[in-house]
């Protein structure tokens, strides 16, 4: 009744629902990874190490050497029927990821942007909802977590860490995008010149930090206005 506290934003059910399938698809593809870690840590204590690859590669190296191996093979062959299983599903919840993705205009839109997927586009559009629920964009950034805290007591003032609130697996996939940006991209941007002068001066990790936070106003200044 009297105003001090700010009311919280219900998500809609349609974007709980895409949140939910980005969470399933992330989910299952680290118990892919954990359990591909485990074959190779079980296989080496007996001294078998299975060389560098992924997917059907891995499977294959995983096979061969199990091949004159029998007590062995009845332990790891079911964990790897398992792994590839699972994969399948999560390659499965991928695809709906991405063809629902392509069937919106404003995740398009977002693809636009270098180092940015179907993944990252889809997280942010569903956190965002409405551009409307934000006045000004720079706002984003401080809803994500990805601005700095400011320490103020008497003479004491000056900046720390981020404060890291808010959507935390959303704030990490902009990191990542951000770190694409830097490392692999070669599409020329204004964005991606700022990065790299800001990497020289500040280094790697705190430049990716920063381009993270443009990106995330960026990428709403983009939803609201629907331009590219």
């Amino acid at each position: 009744e009297v105003g001090f506290f700010r009311e919280v934003r219900v998500k809609g059910f349609d974007s709980m629902l895409t949140r939910t399938l980005v969470a399933a698809r992330t989910r299952l593809v680290r118990i892919t990874t954990e359990l591909s870690n485990q074959i190779r840590g079980v296989m080496k204590t007996f001294g078998l190490l299975v060389p560098a690859g992924k997917g059907g590669t891995f499977e294959k190296n995983v096979r061969s050497l199990l091949a004159d191996q029998d007590r062995l093979a009845s332990i790891v062959l079911p964990m790897l029927e398992a792994w590839r299983g699972i994969r399948v599903r999560a390659a499965q919840l991928g695809r709906q990821l991405v063809r629902d993705a392509r069937q919106s205009r404003a995740c398009r839109n977002l693809m636009s942007i270098p180092g940015i997927g179907a993944i990252t586009a889809t997280s942010f559009t569903t956190a965002i909802e409405e551009p409307d629920n934000f006045r000004k964009s720079r706002s984003v950034g401080a809803w994500i977590g990805l601005t700095t805290r400011r320490y103020q007591s008497g003479e004491v003032d000056y900046d720390g860490h981020i404060s890291r609130r808010g959507d935390r697996p959303l704030r990490g996939l902009l990191y990542e995008a951000a770190a694409v940006i830097l490392t692999r991209s070669s599409t020329h941007s204004t964005l991606r010149t700022w990065g790299l002068q800001l990497r020289e001066r500040i280094g790697f990790k705190r430049a990716a930090v920063a381009v993270a936070r443009k990106l995330a106003v960026i990428m709403h200044t983009m939803l609201k206005t629907g331009e590219l």
